[in-house]
């Protein structure tokens, strides 16, 4: 089957929403370009190895800090503005007065103060608030930026992860799609958990059709395709928000802590905020694991996907004070929150360029797909009760999410996707500096004075 993409005006509307599902012949994506892809492990330590990543994450939390104590210091009083190569060039220094940090790998109390500066990059940009001193309770874990201090025994399924530098050998259980030629390691702590967070170079291989179709995502339909069919909104969160408020009334009764009044967390406290992160945990797996089984679901028989171009960040924005329907926008941004319309959205995208697909994102406010006909292109303003799209001026009656998917894949084929490659309608995110930026650093020669 040939998809042959005409402007709106040279077919009619109708007969340009859907290709017929039995003309989708699935085939295997060639091999393209080598890709980054991350892997996450379950780390099994042993009780001695648990002490030493512990005491090996206190030990970067300090470093962390310590950099952010250094820049402040240096700028309020004498007004000099601390970059990432002087604070680097300044560990073998530290290290003498700390000589606990020489069985560390360089390389990670690098990564460690490259975070330090990327935190300042965004503060200086506008992107975020100013860098303060982290805790251990909030400080996940250190990174090893390149090969050296770890190596990792494991085809992608299951393995051991190695790390040279605090000697530790360790039991690791994940399983991965594509395995390739690992690059970069990072250690995290959450949730009482030891997880390795692994960045590999593969080529991906994924099956797909020659189809196009168009999705709506909303709460009452967590998905919508212009084919008539409709994935349910799972409402993990909904199904688990009761449990979660009986543990949480148990935290609030319990002895908080109080570090301004130097006030210790009590045991039982401990305990109800551990079942509380489990029950979240749980929820954010379960949408995780949702949301990829429905991409891959979505990329298999579909090489062009439309969807609509949302702001989530301002539909999801809490009410205003004063406003006497405050509970029900609450209610409404967590049901949105709860599909997790985002992280579906970058999922089908990632998997599509894998095949050398398409994701097209509708202008909303210039299409209108909700209150525009599929078949006529009449407009009409529909309140969010009304479920059934049903025009009035040529009678044609289907879904309301089903209608606007109809509307954007109709757009799509009426544009020059194929000019496009895999680029989206997506924006850049904006840059705030990487290790590429440091090793142009060191290859400039400095200037003689």
């Amino acid at each position: 089957m040939q998809l042959v993409w005409r402007k709106p005006n040279e077919l009619p509307f109708s007969q340009s929403l859907t290709l017929p599902i039995s003309d989708v012949k699935l085939n295997i994506a060639k091999g393209g370009d080598v890709v980054i892809r991350r892997a996450t492990f379950r780390l099994y330590p042993k009780p001695i190895a648990l002490k030493k990543l512990f005491y090996a994450r206190k030990l970067h939390k300090d470093l962390y800090n310590a950099a952010i104590a250094n820049r402040k210091t240096q700028y309020e009083k004498f007004g000099h503005s601390v970059n990432y190569l002087e604070q680097q060039n300044s560990l073998p220094a530290f290290k003498e007065v700390w000589p606990e940090y020489k069985q560390l790998g360089s390389h990670t109390l690098q990564a460690t103060l490259k975070r330090v500066d990327l935190a300042y990059q965004s503060f200086f940009k506008g992107l975020r608030g100013r860098p303060k001193f982290k805790s251990i309770r909030h400080y996940s874990g250190w990174s090893y930026p390149d090969k050296a201090g770890w190596k990792i025994h494991t085809t992608g399924d299951n393995g051991y992860l190695e790390l040279t530098d605090l000697k530790l050998s360790i039991q690791m259980r994940g399983k991965t799609r594509t395995w390739g030629t690992p690059t970069t390691c990072t250690i995290v702590y959450r949730h009482g958990k030891w997880y390795a967070s692994i960045t590999v170079e593969c080529t991906p291989v994924r099956e797909t059709g020659n189809g196009a179709i168009g999705l709506d995502f909303g709460v009452y339909h967590a998905v919508a395709m212009s084919d008539g069919k409709t994935i349910e909104n799972p409402k993990f969160l909904a199904k688990t928000i009761e449990k979660i408020r009986q543990v949480s009334k148990q935290k609030s009764r319990r002895r908080a802590p109080n570090f301004k009044k130097k006030v210790k967390a009590s045991k039982r406290w401990k305990k109800a905020a551990k079942k509380v992160s489990k029950l979240h945990t749980k929820v954010a797996n379960q949408r995780r694991d949702w949301v990829h089984k429905v991409a891959a679901q979505i990329v298999s028989c579909h090489s062009m996907v439309a969807t609509e171009e949302l702001n989530l960040k301002g539909m999801t924005k809490k009410a205003k004070k004063g406003n006497k329907r405050k509970q029900q926008k609450t209610g409404l941004n967590r049901s949105m929150l709860d599909v997790g319309i985002g992280m579906l959205t970058s999922a089908i995208e990632y998997k599509l360029q894998e095949v050398d697909g398409f994701l097209v994102k509708v202008p909303t406010k210039k299409v209108k797909p909700s209150q525009t006909c599929p078949n006529c292109h009449y407009q009409k303003k529909k309140d969010l009760s009304e479920r059934i799209h049903q025009c009035s001026e040529c009678g044609y009656q289907c879904d309301r999410d089903v209608a606007a998917s109809q509307v954007m894949v109709s757009y799509a084929l009426g544009t020059s996707a194929f000019n496009r490659g895999c680029q989206t309608s997506t924006s850049t995110p904006q840059a705030t500096g990487g290790w590429g930026q440091v090793w142009l650093w060191k290859r400039q020669k400095p200037q003689s004075s």
